[in-house]
């Protein structure tokens, strides 16, 4: 798996490999998160979280942006820029004082890139554009016209330091409003060599533009600004991965150049790159470079799984996940900030299946597992007024910390067929081995019984206290594990290393 050579390259931890997504939709702003992540890396450190997938790090259209309408890719915080000189999360300052203390404790860092699109012009420009239709962006609706675009981007509070690249109408492909007629829809910027972006998602037969000022990557100058920018911010901040927004809107030959180019030129060969797609194979397949890709339909099985209980058949979890067929490119999840309550792509796997669902990402040999800061802290309340039924803050599930921990300290060996027990649609679980450093660990999900320990004789107990008592393991190696209803057990010897982390359940 490239994600666990690039971890081995820049971040060496003896354990398995997790990711943090540290942060939510409504993470605390003001310029407080970097800091406040930094007062918890020693604690994330010692749970088992080896990653953490921050946020964007780069100066958005508003200071209290979530940070995807981007404005300038250059100013980390640093400039007086958009009514702040912090981001939401913080300032520059705060942001490289919280990478050198992920780097102390041995973690990494992954960085969100915003490469599709602009927002918050400095002035407005006119030039010809056509309008399109919104499910059909291939069909022209004449005549072309003169609009009024917010495309002008001269980043006045940076002055040219860094890139003293200014950005025009020219620099896009398309816009969502004309300031002329007050028109909101969407228009394909006109003139020599433009036009939309080919190797693009197939929706709305041709999905280049999502929003604001959509980029043109095939620009010689908007493409060498984001490889200059790509380069520079690795080696600024020391990151070794991105995390790519809204990647099925981007040219795939443009990407591939950039992984390439940020590779080759960084200084780290071995950068992690992950975003979110649909077409997941066949856009693998085509890119050339090695790129993992979240598991979105595992996701969406979860979700099933959640909303249907015991009429879902948990045998059924795994099918067209991408751990299932492209175990080293998938990168799985339970939830992150697009399905949380309250957004757009808003498909929240139920509560109560969310402990199922990451004993089955982080207890399992397949995939590098990414934890949601939502799952692990809870989500706060919606804080946008302008958002009519903003949710309501969602708790923290229970004892997640423990299951990382599980992971780091008893999620080892070969799981073997014979101790995969898939038999039951609503009872499965399996046997982790362990290896010559670790114990491992036996996993029910839901109840029933199961073989293939081989630790004769030893006492057994459920590390998560949610299963009172202790098994003992028959001569023949074998024991009747179990769990409580619609809930999970993960059980351990008495006698296992690293059992002493959870000694408040061992007496």
């Amino acid at each position: 798996m490239f994600a666990v050579t690039a971890n081995e390259e820049y971040g060496p931890k003896p354990h398995n490999y997790t990711i943090l997504q540290a942060f939510e939709w409504y993470s605390e702003g003001g310029g407080k998160h970097w800091k406040s992540l930094q007062g918890q890396i020693s604690r994330l450190a010692e749970m088992g979280i080896t990653a953490l997938w921050l946020p964007p790090v780069t100066k958005a259209y508003s200071k209290d942006s979530v940070g995807y309408d981007i404005y300038d890719l250059w100013d980390l915080g640093e400039f007086d820029q958009k009514a702040a000189r912090p981001t939401k999360y913080g300032t520059k300052e705060d942001l490289l004082a919280l990478l050198q203390e992920t780097n102390d404790y041995g973690l990494v860092c992954y960085i969100d890139a915003v490469l599709n699109h602009k927002f918050g012009a400095d002035r407005t420009e006119r030039f010809e554009a056509m309008p399109v239709r919104r499910d059909n962006r291939l069909e022209d609706i004449p005549p072309s016209r003169v609009i009024e675009g917010y495309t002008g981007f001269d980043f006045p509070g940076r002055n040219g330091k860094y890139s003293t690249m200014k950005w025009g109408y020219d620099d896009f492909t398309g816009v969502d409003h004309d300031k002329i007629t007050g028109w909101d829809g969407i228009f394909r910027v006109m003139g020599p060599n433009k036009g939309w972006a080919w190797a693009v998602d197939s929706e709305n037969r041709n999905y280049d533009f999502l929003m604001g000022a959509d980029l043109d990557q095939s620009n010689p100058d908007v493409a060498k600004d984001l490889f200059d920018w790509g380069t520079w911010v690795v080696q600024e901040t020391g990151h070794v991965g991105f995390r790519f927004d809204a990647i099925k809107h981007i040219d795939e030959n443009f990407m591939a150049k950039f992984v390439a180019h940020i590779r080759e030129n960084s200084g780290k060969d071995k950068l992690f790159c992950v975003g979110d797609l649909e077409s997941l194979n066949a856009y693998l397949d085509r890119l050339g470079q090695q790129f993992s890709v979240f598991d979105t339909p595992l996701h969406y099985n979860f979700k099933e799984a959640s909303d249907r209980g015991e009429n879902f058949d948990l045998r059924r979890i795994w099918d067209g996940s991408l751990v299932s067929n492209r175990p080293v490119d998938a990168v799985t999840l339970v939830d992150n900030h697009d399905t949380q309550i309250g957004q757009s792509l808003q498909s929240w796997v139920q509560p109560w299946f969310k402990p199922l669902a990451y004993a089955m990402i982080l207890l399992r040999p397949a995939g590098y597992p990414c934890v949601f800061w939502g799952d692990l802290y809870g989500c706060r309340a919606g804080n946008d007024d302008n958002i009519p039924n903003n949710p309501p803050a969602q708790p923290a599930i229970t004892q997640l910390g423990d299951i990382i921990k599980a992971r780091k300290l008893f999620s080892y060996g070969e799981l073997k067929p014979e101790n995969d027990y898939w038999d039951y649609a609503t009872c499965v679980g399996w046997v982790r081995t362990g290896d010559q450093d670790h114990d491992g660990c036996a996993v029910v999900l839901s109840n029933g019984t199961m073989g293939g320990c081989e630790h004769a004789g030893e006492q057994w107990i459920d590390l998560l206290g949610w299963t009172p008592g202790e098994i003992t393991v028959g001569d023949d190696g074998k024991a009747e594990f179990r769990c409580p209803s619609k809930s999970i057990a993960i059980w351990i010897s008495k006698n296992a290393r690293g059992c002493e982390e959870f000694t408040d359940r061992l007496n």
